[in-house]
């Protein structure tokens, strides 16, 4: 038996503004940032002795430390607990946290307590991957559906997906799971990346990046749009001409719309065959996005990072508001409420394409997506997990990316966890 005896954090940041990597049409300076967790234990025994589990939430900057503090506020609910008994049932601990009743009252289910919830949630999953000696996907794509499913908090949901229905999707996957994780480890997921899309690079970086990535064997790029649209229209037409006709270009605004402003700005840069728009609107929006979706038909509408919690994603879904979902590793309430997300868009036979563009974000969400393509949805056809080459090195097993594929990751753990010097180097002060 063993006990938390700490939970740890600290407010990390990097300097990226100095390059403008990450920068939008409404983020125009981010610092990469990670309010960042441990969860410590007093594990003497030689199997478990020294692990630890490590989580994080990524921000851009300013307000980390009020993401640092909402982890704190979290830390009755872990110091002293015995850690069999929460890692035994994580459906039961993720339902602790999220219906505290004093807690509760800050969201509920959205903002910055529930994001706190998701890190400290992601970090107990690492311990009990690490614990379990596996990566964080094999050990959820070897659950029973049964076990996945008690995962899973069901109210607000069963007007969409009930307990029934998420054991007929989980059960439909179980013939095909060994073949489907050999494949991954063989060819891994496909992957596509933002590296040239910034919207800060000049045109001579745009197409140098640009080129590079089909080099490297990615079969898309993603573009940031939305601060003047002559000038997104040069930088279209710069990409297409450097990556030629057959690799797709994604686009995004990052909220950066109305509907009308939305619709009339596509019709603008749709001769460029853009492969999706990715928040074109509000992320609380929903109506919006429905209409922004069918007056920009044929190009999907893709959105999901801003999406705070599985009953919105419902509604997105329900709404026909999106075509392309895209879970964040650390904006909901963590592994559990992204399996209910999971568990919607293979009901509503909807292709989920992570975001990762983000510190330590690409580390975390390439266990989702694997377990969904071998426990959930079987199928890898039309999605990809965005890469970002930025601050991998500071990550005890950073991603693997190679060909357009992101490698299937084998080292026990979520992959969450930061080296220490990094930590401490970029502490902010």
């Amino acid at each position: 038996m063993s006990t938390v005896i700490a939970l740890e954090t600290s407010d990390v940041r990097f300097p990226t503004s100095r390059s403008l990597d990450g920068s939008d049409a409404m983020n125009l300076d981010p610092d990469y940032s990670a309010a960042y967790v441990r969860v410590v234990t007093d594990a003497d025994d030689h199997a478990n002795a020294g692990l630890e589990g490590h989580g994080f939430v990524f921000t851009i900057g300013r307000g980390n430390d009020v993401q640092v503090a909402a982890i704190q506020a979290l830390e009755h609910h872990l110091v002293g607990r015995n850690t069999e008994e929460l890692l035994a049932n994580m459906g039961a601990t993720w339902r602790e946290f999220v219906w505290d009743s004093q807690l509760r009252w800050l969201g509920p289910e959205k903002g910055v307590m529930h994001m706190a919830i998701g890190a400290v949630v992601n970090a107990l999953w690492d311990l009990k991957a690490k614990r379990a000696g596996l990566p964080l996907w094999q050990l959820l794509s070897r659950m029973s559906p049964e076990e996945i499913v008690e995962l899973v908090d069901f109210r607000y949901l069963t007007d969409a997906l009930t307990p029934d229905d998420a054991l007929q999707i989980l059960r439909a996957a179980v013939p095909g799971r060994a073949q489907r994780e050999a494949a991954l480890l063989a060819s891994g997921y496909p992957a596509y990346t933002t590296t040239p899309g910034w919207l800060g690079y000049t045109d001579e970086k745009l197409v140098r990046l640009a080129r590079e990535a089909v080099d490297d064997g990615f079969r898309m790029i993603k573009l940031k749009v939305g601060g003047d649209v002559d000038d997104d229209i040069r930088r279209l037409r710069l990409a297409r001409e450097a990556v030629g006709p057959d690799i797709a270009i994604g686009t995004d605004a990052n909220q950066r719309w109305g509907v009308d402003e939305a619709i009339q700005w596509m019709s603008r840069l749709a001769e460029f065959d853009i492969a999706w728009i990715e928040e074109p609107t509000s992320p609380d929006d929903i109506l919006a996005h429905a209409a922004i979706a069918r007056g920009v038909a044929p190009i999907p509408v893709a959105t999901g990072e801003h999406v705070a919690n599985r009953i919105m994603f419902k509604q997105f879904l329900q709404a026909d508001a999106l075509q392309i979902l895209q879970i964040d590793a650390t904006r909901v309430g963590g592994v559990n409420e992204n399996i209910a997300i999971l568990l919607l868009a293979a009901k509503f036979d909807v292709p989920v394409c992570p975001h990762a563009g983000g510190v330590g974000l690409c580390e975390a969400v390439q266990h989702l997506s694997m377990f969904d393509f071998i426990a959930v949805s079987g199928s890898t056809e039309g999605r990809m997990i965005e890469y970002v080459d930025h601050l991998h090195e500071h990550f005890v097993t950073p991603v693997d990316v190679r060909g357009g594929a992101y490698r299937a990751p084998t080292a026990p753990g979520a992959g969450a966890q930061m080296h220490e010097t990094s930590r401490a180097e970029y502490a902010f002060q």
